[in-house]
Parts: structure tokens; C-alpha cells; sequence
């Protein structure tokens, strides 16, 4: 298959995972403590986890959630965007798997930050189960041991920054950093420095903006997730690229 059609095919399942989260995205958008959501602002029993956010029993069609269509132009973009740089090779079918629980991740971490655990550690076990089975296909381009050496490194370094100071850093971060230390560090140890500095970055950036604009203090607590996935994106595609 030509790069161009990998691409559009990786593109259009893109946009066929991002179709299905907006209600997994309600419904695990509950605060920290609160049970997963059941019903919708009305009342109404929520049936399900994958599809669109939306009430048939509300007396006006009742929508609630994310919308649908931004969940599926940014899975469709990020999918289409891994397969560019990674190309034929077989560990692209573990990346468009993991890259619609990452906007999902992403999604509900802004809502309320929070990371599900039933989530961010699946992801991580998925990561690594995968990726080791794609160490055992031909013409495969990084390597499981240091994925899994990845992982236990930035879940590691996340860990002691959640002990240093727990109002800045969740553990659903930690655990979250295991998925995304398996990921970058199937392309190398570079790859990892990359995607946990850009991560950082992006967050910083983040931060100063909201200061800037007067939305929020430096003391202001936000959601990391969001950019250690984002960071995560980014080293991966340089990493898959160059490899």
C-alpha cells in the first residue's frame, strides 16, 4: 500500500474511533471520588459507553458531552499524522489502537481532571502487550526492552515528582506516564527525553498563557495529562520518523 492511501485509510478509522467517544467521554467525566456517570443532565438512564453523547428520552433531543465532530477531526488528524511518519511499518497498527483512548484520555482530563484508571492503565498493559507482540514481526522499528525500560523510567519520574508535590502532580499522571514511557520508548531513549521534555513544554506554555490572560494564577492547578500525552504525540512521530 502506498504511503498516500496508508495515510487516508489510517485517516478514515481515525474518524471511525473518534465517532464512538463522545459518550465514554461523559460518562467518565465525573470529579475525582464520584462514581462514572450514569444518567444524563436530566436524569435519564445513559445505556453504554461508546457512541454519541445524546438523550432520545429527553422531550427536546437532549445533548450533552463533547460534540462529536471535533472528537473525530482530531483522532482522524492524529492517526493520519502517525501513519505518515511511521509508514508500512507493522507497529502502526499498535498506534492507531492506542490513539483514540489518548484524545479520550486528553477529553475528560480537561473536563475534570481526572485520568481513569480504567483507562490510563489498561493503556499502559496494551502498550506493552502490543508492542511485544510487534517486536516478533519482521521489519518492525524499535525494540520492547527499552518500551518497557521506558515505561518503568517515566512512570518511575513521575512518581517521585507525585511525592515531591502531590497538589502539582496527580497519580493519574503517573500511571499514565507507564503507557507513554512504553510508547516513546519503543523508538529509544531519545525519543523519550523528547516526547517528557516536550510534554513539560507544552504544559509550561499552557500555564503562561493562562497567566498572561488573567484566567488563571501561577498557583492554579491544571490538567497535565493532556500535554504529557501531547508530548508523548510528538516524540512519537519524530521518533517513528527518523527511526
Amino acid at each position: 500500500m502506498s504511503t498516500g492511501l496508508l495515510v487516508v485509510a489510517a485517516a478514515l478509522w481515525g474518524a471511525a474511533a473518534g465517532a464512538f467517544l463522545p459518550r465514554a467521554a461523559y460518562r467518565f467525566s465525573a470529579p475525582s471520588g464520584e462514581p462514572w456517570r450514569e444518567h444524563c443532565p436530566a436524569g435519564h438512564a445513559v445505556r453504554g459507553w461508546l457512541g454519541r453523547a445524546g438523550c432520545r428520552e429527553c422531550a427536546a433531543p437532549g445533548r450533552y458531552g463533547p460534540r462529536t465532530t471535533p472528537l473525530v477531526i482530531a483522532t482522524a488528524l492524529l492517526c493520519a499524522a502517525l501513519a505518515a511518519a511511521t509508514g508500512t511499518r507493522p507497529e502502526l497498527g499498535v498506534w492507531l489502537l492506542l490513539a483514540p483512548v489518548g484524545v479520550l484520555l486528553t477529553v475528560v482530563d480537561f473536563r475534570v481532571r481526572r485520568l481513569p484508571d480504567p483507562l490510563t492503565l489498561p493503556f499502559a498493559a496494551a502498550a506493552l502487550a502490543l508492542l511485544g507482540l510487534t517486536a516478533l514481526v519482521p521489519e518492525h522499528g524499535g525494540q520492547w526492552t527499552t518500551a518497557l525500560l521506558g515505561s518503568l523510567a517515566l512512570g518511575g519520574g513521575y512518581f517521585v515528582l507525585f511525592l515531591v508535590n502531590p497538589a502539582g502532580m496527580g497519580f493519574g499522571d503517573v500511571k499514565l506516564a507507564l503507557g507513554a514511557g512504553a510508547v516513546l520508548g519503543w523508538y529509544g531513549w531519545p525519543t523519550v527525553m523528547l516526547g517528557t521534555f516536550a510534554g513539560f513544554l507544552l504544559g509550561a506554555l499552557y500555564g503562561a498563557a493562562l497567566v498572561l490572560t488573567r484566567r488563571a494564577t501561577r498557583k492554579t492547578a491544571i490538567p497535565f495529562g493532556p500535554f504529557l500525552i501531547a508530548g508523548a504525540c510528538l516524540g512519537l512521530l519524530v521518533g517513528a520518523y527518523t527511526a
